[in-house]
């Protein structure tokens, strides 16, 4: 069957391997990318140099309220803790519009780093709670003291993992090349055996490719009809004026290229699905494959084990048969030996 999808792939026309390399020319959310804000993650960058502010002067400020410090110092936690846990939903949504504006490596990198501060924040409380609940008494450190050393500890971490995730978006920003989802429709083209190494090293992430390049052409579809309703109300405002007949011709000549456009982008989409159909059975026949092979091992596997013990069984028998041996040479060496002392005294006489 891997023969057959080597013959399947040298037998392909040039012309259907070069079937998407103008894809970059028709894409029209690559000339419409939008830019991600971090004004929000800046604000909430200073909430957090406020915290971590709050934590080291908090003596001073709660100075008439020493008993309810602790408490003070709890409360200010669960409410930056909630304002990070609503926070990174709208990071979970600026990584989803870079997804869909087709920056897969991008989406990917984002989508762990924006976790970081919540989940910050969450061991920070935790260990918090744990403190308020055991009152550890340590001559040293305080309670008081403990609780605004993990404030601050918990402000660093945050703020060093929302000071990556501003980097990343900043490069986001000034980039100024086409989306790295379109390199993902190569890969299904490519010879057989390039396509199974993906598929067996990447662990589905070529499935995750093609899933992102399908929601980026779903994206240019949307766009394109859009496009097409406000060409279409444009000419009819045209139509209705007297004149307007050079509007009027140019406006059709854009809404046929957008309409050529909206149906060149609907064939490529049918064929990525078709293609990723092909690229998840591949994955599939790959991983029976590698099945059998299992299979066929813990079969060697349980054979070597009962080879392993005839031999050992056969090892015992020689060994007792080699005693046996030695006793038998030892029973006639003393046989002779009682037959040849009868003799030395019957030759004197």
């Amino acid at each position: 069957m891997s023969s057959d999808r080597h013959a399947a792939s040298n037998s392909a026309s040039p012309q259907d391997n070069n079937l998407f390399l103008d894809i970059s020319n028709e894409a029209p959310l690559s000339g419409q990318r939008k830019r991600t804000g971090i004004m929000g993650s800046i604000f909430y960058c200073l909430l957090l140099a406020s915290y971590a502010a709050l934590a080291v002067a908090a003596p001073w400020i709660f100075r008439s309220k020493q008993k309810l410090l602790s408490q003070w110092l709890c409360t200010s936690t669960i409410i930056l803790l909630v304002v990070t846990g609503i926070f990174q939903q709208y990071m979970v949504y600026q990584v989803k519009k870079i997804r869909l504006q087709g920056y897969y490596i991008f989406s990917q990198k984002l989508k762990h780093i924006i976790r970081l501060p919540f989940a910050s924040m969450s061991y920070g409380t935790c260990a918090m709670l744990l403190v308020m609940v055991w009152e550890p008494h340590i001559s040293i450190l305080p309670i008081s003291m403990l609780l605004r050393i993990i404030m601050v500890a918990e402000a660093i971490f945050a703020g060093s993992f929302m000071s990556i995730y501003i980097g990343n978006v900043h490069q986001y920003n000034s980039l100024d090349t086409q989306p790295d989802v379109l390199k993902s429709l190569y890969s299904p083209l490519q010879q057989s055996s390039s396509l199974e190494g993906l598929s067996y090293y990447d662990g589905g992430r070529l499935s995750d490719q093609q899933m992102a390049l399908l929601q980026y052409q779903q994206e240019n579809l949307n766009f394109l009809s859009e496009e097409i309703l406000r060409l279409q109300e444009c000419l009819l405002k045209y139509e209705r004026s007297s004149d307007g007949v050079t509007p009027q011709v140019d406006l059709a000549y854009l809404l046929a290229a957008r309409d050529q456009e909206l149906r060149t982008l609907s064939s490529e989409m049918n064929q990525m699905q078709s293609e990723l159909k092909l690229a998840r059975s591949l994955i599939a026949e790959r991983d029976s494959e590698i099945q059998r092979v299992h299979i066929t091992n813990n079969q060697y596997v349980e054979e070597n084990e009962r080879l392993r013990g005839i031999l050992g069984e056969w090892s015992s028998r020689a060994a007792k048969l080699e005693r046996a041996l030695e006793v038998e040479r030892m029973s006639n060496m003393e046989l002779q030996k009682r037959t040849s002392a009868p003799k030395g005294r019957s030759s004197p006489s």
